[in-house]
């Protein structure tokens, strides 16, 4: 991808032909823009959270990114990467044949300084973005057990444990599902057989 000085800014490259990403994916991973994807909302007494696929339909091969938008309540913080002695927020997607996950992507955190006991640790207390990398696999075993299906569910559960600057809730675990339409074979992927 390359910006309006037609410099370089980010790289995409698939180990396989029949892997690809979809332009929303990408675009989406570099932050440039949001797919017009139909999204799911949930709340929580911490949080707000709206949960998308990045495409609205794919086919075997396809790389998409399952998104979700995280907004804390005021005063409310949920822990990032790199904090110990607390849940760290994360999506575990839930395995299932023909879908290949990649590990979470985190946005840059910040530091909370938790005055009573003189504790700084790494947190999210603004809007924040999460993302998981997913391919509907292209090869022939997984094409076969696809065969016929017109919808791909991905389901998940969002945990964390939240906190206000006196009180720590209990962890939570949120599920969550993204739908999406299935279309035909990517033309040129090996045949099923």
């Amino acid at each position: 991808m390359v910006d309006r000085q037609r410099r370089v800014t980010s790289r995409f490259f698939e180990d396989y032909y029949w892997e690809r990403n979809t332009v929303s994916n990408m675009m989406l991973r570099t932050g440039v823009a949001r797919a017009p994807v139909q999204a799911t909302r949930a709340s929580t007494p911490h949080l707000d959270v709206t949960a998308y696929p990045s495409d609205a339909s794919v086919a075997p091969g396809t790389r998409l990114s399952l998104v979700l938008d995280v907004t804390p309540k005021p005063g409310i913080h949920v822990y990032a990467p790199g904090a110990t002695q607390y849940r760290v927020i994360t999506l575990n997607i839930t395995p299932q044949p023909g879908v290949r996950t990649m590990p979470i992507r985190y946005p840059e955190s910040e530091i909370y300084h938790f005055v009573p006991l003189n504790e700084r640790v790494a947190v999210y207390q603004k809007p924040f973005t999460l993302l998981v990398e997913a391919v509907a696999e292209g090869t022939a075993e997984a094409r076969k057990a696809m065969a016929g299906k017109n919808e791909l569910t991905i389901s998940g559960t969002l945990e964390y444990q939240a906190c206000d600057d006196k009180i720590c809730y209990n962890p939570v675990s949120l599920p969550l599902s993204w739908k999406v339409a299935m279309t035909p074979n990517v033309p040129g992927a090996p045949a099923v057989k």
